[in-house]
């Protein structure tokens, strides 16, 4: 299986260095890591609003993104608070 790139939007890197914890954003960091080998992994939701978007939890966190398999990337779209993401 071909590895995928991921690639975050600005307002992805913004909300991504919002994060408080250090150790939450290693952790986020590592999960975004994790999608260029693997875009669906276990435990990844695909949402409603299109056919092509998924979501993952990582701790209270949540990351939204898009795979657009034709091109091999992975597009962060959202990342937040698990109450504050789909906002």
């Amino acid at each position: 299986m071909a590895s995928y790139e991921v690639r975050l939007t600005r307002s992805a890197r913004k909300e991504l260095g919002a994060v408080d914890s250090r150790a939450d954003r290693a952790r986020l960091v590592a999960a975004m890591e994790r999608l260029a080998s693997n875009p669906r992994p276990a435990g990844s939701v695909k949402l409603a609003t299109s056919n092509s978007t998924y979501r993952i939890r990582v701790g209270n966190h949540r990351v939204i993104y898009e795979v657009l398999d034709r091109l091999l990337v992975v597009d962060v779209i959202r990342i937040g608070h698990r109450r504050e993401v789909y906002r």
